[in-house]
C-alpha cells in the first residue's frame, strides 16, 4: 500500500487547491474524469462561452430595433465546437500533464473508493491501487439527475454534461427541468436554432429565484419556448433521433433530442464513505463543520459533496479555506456562506444576492422591498430596455440590505456594489448615500430602488 502525506480526490477545485505551499508534502490527486473537473470540461467555462456566443447571436438578430441593417447568416456549430472545446480540453490535458511533472505530486487515474480510516483503492486501468495518507481532502463532485422514466426507457439521452459537445444543433429539443441549467442550455440551443420545449414540474421556470423574477422571465420566454408548466414526463418512446415524449396529462412530444436537467446529486455514493467513518445527510451531501472537517478525523470535503452552495467561486473560496487549515492546523480558518451572489446567464440576464422575497416571508422577516424598473429612469432609457428591473429586500427594523434581484442587461454587473453593500453590513440607507461605480443608468436603478425601501420605512 502507497502512503501519501496528502490525498486529494478530485481534480477539479481540488487539483486547484494544491500549490508551491504544499511542496515539503508527498501528495497525490487521484481523478476519474479530465482535470479541471465540471466547470471546465462540462460546467460553467463552456456554458457560458456559448451563452456568450448566443448573446451574439441574438443581438445580430435584434440589431433592427437599433436601426442597424445586420443579418445573420447563421451559427457554424462546428466552428463554435472547434472554438470552445478545442481551448478546453487542451487546457484539461496541460493541466494533468503539469501535474504530473511535478515534484511533490502523484496523479493516479481512476476512481476512488474508501476502505477504511485514510485508506483508499483506486481503479486504474492497470488495476487497483491501495492507498493511504496522513490527511485526505474529498472534492469529488457530483452528476446529473437522471429520473428512471428516462434511464428505464433505453433511449438516448443527454445531461448538461454531454449536450455542449453534440455534433450538431438539434432540430427538435426538449428540455425536461426550469432551473438554471435548463435556462441557460435552452438559451444556448433556441439561439442555435433548434426549436425548444421546456417541460417543467413546477408553475414558472427559475421557481429558486425570487418570485418577481421567476414569473418575469417565465413571462418573457414563453414566445420563444414552448413551455409546458405544471407537467411531468412520465414516458419516452420512439427510437433514437424520434423520440415520443409523454406528459402526465397524457400530450405527446416529437423530438430528436432530450436534454435531462432536473437537478445534481452528490457523487459520495460511489465512495464508500461509510468504510471511513463519513457521514452524510439525507441527500448525500458530505457533513462538514465550519473549517470543512467531516466525522472522520484527518478528512476534509469541499464542493458540490458537500451543502454549501453548489458554485464554483463558492468551491475556490473553500478551497482557500482547506489549503489554510491544512497547512495551518493550530489557526483554521471558518467558511462562511453569508454573502454568496449568483448569476443566470439566460436572455435576460439574471443576478442575485441574499434573500428572495419568498425566503424573507417563510422566516417571517419584517422586511420593506424596493423596485425599479430599467425604463422608469433617466439614464435607463439609454439602454432602450423594457423588462430590465432591481428589486431589494431590507430589515424594516434594522435598514440592512437582505437581498438583491436583477433582471436584464448588465446584471451581473450591477449586482456588485450591492454584494459589497452586503458583505460590509450597509444600511439601505448609507447604500443610497454612497456613489455606485457602474453604468449611470444602472447606477440610478439602484438608487431609485434604494430610496424606495428608505420610503417604505
Amino acid at each position: 500500500m502507497r502512503h501519501h502525506d496528502l490525498v486529494v480526490i478530485g481534480a477539479g477545485t481540488g487539483n486547484a487547491l494544491i500549490d508551491d505551499r504544499f511542496a515539503h508534502l508527498d501528495v497525490a490527486v487521484v481523478s476519474a474524469g479530465p482535470f479541471g473537473g465540471t466547470c471546465l470540461n462540462a460546467g460553467c467555462i463552456p456554458s457560458k462561452m456559448l451563452s456568450v456566443t448566443a448573446e451574439v447571436a441574438d443581438g445580430v438578430r435584434e440589431s433592427g430595433r437599433h436601426d442597424v441593417r445586420a443579418s445573420l447568416a447563421g451559427i457554424s456549430w462546428p466552428d463554435v465546437q472547434e472554438r470552445v472545446f478545442g481551448r478546453l480540453d487542451a487546457d484539461a490535458r496541460e493541466g494533468e500533464k503539469g501535474r504530473r511533472a511535478s515534484d511533490f505530486v502523484t496523479v493516479y487515474r481512476g476512481r476512488a473508493r474508501f476502505t477504511g480510516e485514510r485508506e483508499l483503492a483506486v481503479e486504474t486501468e492497470d488495476g487497483t491501487q491501495e492507498l493511504s495518507a496522513d490527511r485526505i481532502v474529498v472534492v469529488a463532485g457530483g452528476r446529473p439527475v437522471v429520473p428512471p422514466v428516462v434511464a428505464d426507457a433505453g433511449l438516448p439521452y443527454e445531461t448538461s454534461d454531454t449536450v455542449m459537445r453534440l455534433d450538431a444543433v438539434p432540430e427538435r429539443l426538449v428540455v425536461l427541468g426550469g432551473g438554471y441549467i435548463a435556462a441557460e442550455l435552452a438559451h444556448v440551443f433556441h439561439s442555435a436554432g433548434s426549436h425548444v420545449t421546456v417541460v417543467e414540474q413546477r408553475d414558472s421556470l427559475l421557481a429558486e429565484q425570487d418570485e418577481s423574477i421567476a414569473q418575469a422571465f417565465t413571462d418573457i420566454v414563453r414566445s420563444d419556448y414552448d413551455l409546458r408548466l405544471g407537467r411531468e414526463l412520465t414516458g419516452v418512446a420512439g427510437a433514437p433521433g424520434d423520440l415520443r415524449l409523454t406528459l402526465d396529462d397524457d400530450s405527446v412530444l416529437r423530438a430528436d433530442t432530450l436534454l435531462v436537467a432536473v437537478g445534481r446529486k452528490p457523487n459520495s455514493d460511489r465512495l464508500a464513505l461509510d468504510r471511513a467513518g463519513i457521514t452524510c445527510d439525507d441527500d448525500g451531501l458530505i457533513e462538514v463543520d465550519a473549517h470543512l472537517c467531516t466525522s472522520a478525523p484527518g478528512v476534509w470535503a469541499l464542493g458540490d459533496i458537500t451543502a454549501g452552495p453548489p458554485l464554483k467561486h463558492v468551491a475556490n473560496r473553500e478551497a482557500e479555506v482547506v489549503a489554510h487549515n491544512l497547512l495551518h492546523p493550530d489557526d483554521p480558518r471558518a467558511m462562511t456562506y453569508d454573502v454568496v451572489p449568483s448569476a443566470v446567464f439566460t436572455r435576460p440576464q439574471i443576478a442575485q444576492v441574499g434573500l428572495t422575497e419568498q425566503q424573507a416571508r417563510e422566516q417571517g422577516r419584517a422586511y420593506a422591498v424596493g423596485s425599479r424598473r430599467y425604463e422608469d429612469v433617466a439614464y435607463g432609457w439609454s439602454l432602450e430596455d423594457r423588462q430590465g428591473f432591481c428589486k431589494v429586500l431590507a430589515d424594516r427594523d434594522t435598514g440592512l440590505l437582505l437581498g438583491a434581484h436583477v433582471f436584464g442587461p448588465q446584471a451581473a454587473t450591477l449586482i456588485q456594489p450591492l454584494v459589497l453593500a452586503m458583505t460590509f453590513g450597509l444600511t439601505a440607507r448609507e447604500i443610497a448615500e454612497r456613489p455606485l461605480w457602474i453604468h449611470p443608468a444602472l447606477t440610478e436603478v439602484v438608487e431609485n430602488a434604494l430610496r424606495d425601501l428608505d420610503t417604505a420605512g
